[in-house]
């Protein structure tokens, strides 16, 4: 491994795992395709989806610990919500992460281009301002979370990722949880998400040493700091810039598969 792919992966990770930080996901719906497509254009290795869904399961893991200790002594976590969906989002995600070896690379590249998609749809449906609530007792219908959870972690162990970008949507759209609490909920719920993809890849063989290393290392070192920065910004702002990147990274992945296979 050359000391320009190093950099290259540390830079990959650094900027998605800031973004995990800042609005609440777990970075790999940034972090999948900037691993794919950027590595290969500047002369390096091209990883498989495979390997990708391998490293980033392994970061998730990390950037999601790193940022709910930051948030840890700000009371904004909602721990009935975690315990009711992570303990389902850890069964989906650990079943997801081995299946995934059985798939063709092409078939988690549409897994993950549905999942990115749902989001982009939950994000701009027509809502109520749940900031209204932010600071009234949280109530959800707690069959709903478990299911939800269940299958999004499912799907979303088979690409690597913790689910982050596709529980905010639901927690916001269909649970009416207040934004700060949703997007630092989310953290922890993909946290617990994140052991189950983990160990599912590690199972599968997926998982690749020294880019995860690198990875990872960027990843303490960014989250933390997107997490601070949400902290200063307003809810509408967090909301808004989630639905632009779940927006751009869905039309490059079906464009890819439909129109570039």
């Amino acid at each position: 491994m050359t000391i320009d792919l190093v950099i290259t992966l540390f830079v990959i990770g650094f900027a998605g795992s800031f973004i995990s930080g800042l609005v609440g996901i777990g970075g790999s719906i940034i972090k999948y395709p900037m691993l794919l497509y950027i590595p290969p254009a500047l002369g390096f290795v091209a990883y498989t989806a495979h390997e990708v869904s391998g490293i980033s399961a392994v970061q998730v893991f990390f950037a999601t610990l790193a940022a709910v200790w930051t948030l840890r002594k700000d009371k904004v976590i909602h721990y009935q919500l975690v315990l009711c969906m992570g303990s389902a989002i850890i069964v989906g995600s650990l079943l997801g992460g081995y299946g995934g070896k059985y798939l063709s690379a092409e078939a988690i590249h549409i897994v993950y281009a549905i999942l990115a998609t749902i989001a982009v749809i939950l994000m701009f449906l027509p809502k109520k301002r749940v900031d209204e609530r932010e600071n009234t007792k949280v109530i959800f219908h707690k069959p709903t979370a478990v299911l939800s959870a269940l299958i999004v972690g499912g799907a979303s162990g088979i690409v690597g990722a913790a689910g982050a970008f596709i529980l905010v949507p639901i927690m916001l759209i269909i649970l009416k949880i207040p934004t700060r609490v949703a997007i630092a909920s989310s953290l922890a719920i993909t946290f617990l998400s994140s052991i189950g993809s983990a160990i599912g890849k590690w199972m599968a063989g997926d998982i690749l040493l020294w880019p995860s290393l690198i990875m990872v290392i960027a990843s303490m070192m960014a989250a933390p700091l997107g997490a601070k920065v949400s902290k200063r910004l307003g809810t509408r702002i967090l909301q808004t810039i989630l639905a632009l990147l779940i927006l751009a990274t869905t039309i490059k992945i079906w464009a890819d598969i439909l129109i570039f296979p």
